[in-house]
């Protein structure tokens, strides 16, 4: 396999063509580009010659912080390979990174698995299930066949739920569930979703899917399920995630909002116990 390390322009590599993941503008870029600005940049990106430029198979985020700083140019490790030795190298050495959206697992999984097929690596098995394949997508990052499966069937969600997905208001098992509806159906949900501000549960996701499978999932049922009282349920103060949005880093899911909510109001709390003592 032919390689060697070059100097390049940021703008002579193209982004890897599809590529799952997002590149956020956040607290973690400024800290990456403090460290360039410092130091330099210590770890080659890496990409693979591409007509009269290069594809950048790894460190988009490395391009970013030195088109962001003015660099003129960065060290790369320029490889020769296939489109298939690309997109896995591409996809493994992004799925160590923290705070990874569900999104971008699902389709990095599936651009990964296509691969891992086109190379021939396939068994008879694949024909049934896909499941041994899917256990080679999950080796270096301990996944099994099984749940790479379920992310990928996350690709099958229109973008509006998915982004319900990635923001954890739609649970990830409830999410795949709903993956199964078809995408009008699944339109037809989401726009109740936004109606009366109710997320199916996962046994009610099991029931959409029943109900689709059999061709009887019809407005009305849908509308009879997602309005359904669940158990245990309890008031609860809602406020759109959009609201928020400009208060917090790009990349934090709704969860991780609600927990620097909390955080504030408790640090009020307690200054406001201590000053009435």
């Amino acid at each position: 396999m032919k390689e060697y390390i070059q100097q390049l322009p940021p703008d002579k590599l193209v982004p890897f063509q599809n590529h799952p993941y997002q590149v956020r503008e956040d607290a973690a870029m400024d800290e990456l580009m403090e460290s360039i600005r410092t130091h330099g940049v210590l770890s080659p990106l890496l990409a693979r010659p591409k007509g009269e430029s290069y594809e950048l198979v790894s460190g988009h985020r490395r391009r970013l912080a030195a088109q962001k700083l003015g660099l003129k140019t960065v060290p790369v490790l320029v490889r020769e390979m296939t489109d298939d030795e690309a997109v896995i190298l591409m996809v493994d050495s992004n799925l160590q990174r923290e705070n990874l959206l569900p999104s971008e697992k699902a389709f990095a999984y599936k651009m990964k698995l296509e691969a891992i097929k086109h190379q021939g690596k396939a068994t008879s098995r694949q024909v049934v299930g896909k499941l041994e394949s899917a256990d080679e997508v999950g080796q270096g990052n301990g996944e099994s066949g099984r749940t790479i499966q379920r992310y990928i069937r996350l690709t099958n969600l229109v973008p509006p739920l998915l982004q319900m997905v990635d923001d954890g208001r739609i649970a990830f098992s409830p999410a795949v569930e709903l993956s199964y509806l078809t995408r009008d159906e699944q339109a037809e949900l989401w726009d109740l979703i936004g109606r009366e501000d109710a997320t199916p549960s996962l046994s009610q996701a099991i029931r959409l899917k029943k109900l689709s499978r059999e061709g009887g999932l019809t407005a009305e049922k849908l509308y009879a399920i997602l309005t359904e009282e669940k158990p245990n349920q309890k008031e609860q103060i809602r406020i759109k995630t959009e609201s928020l949005r400009k208060y917090f880093p790009r990349n934090y899911s709704a969860q991780q909002m609600e927990r620097e909510i909390i955080k504030l109001l408790e640090a009020r709390y307690r200054a406001k116990d201590r000053g009435e003592r």
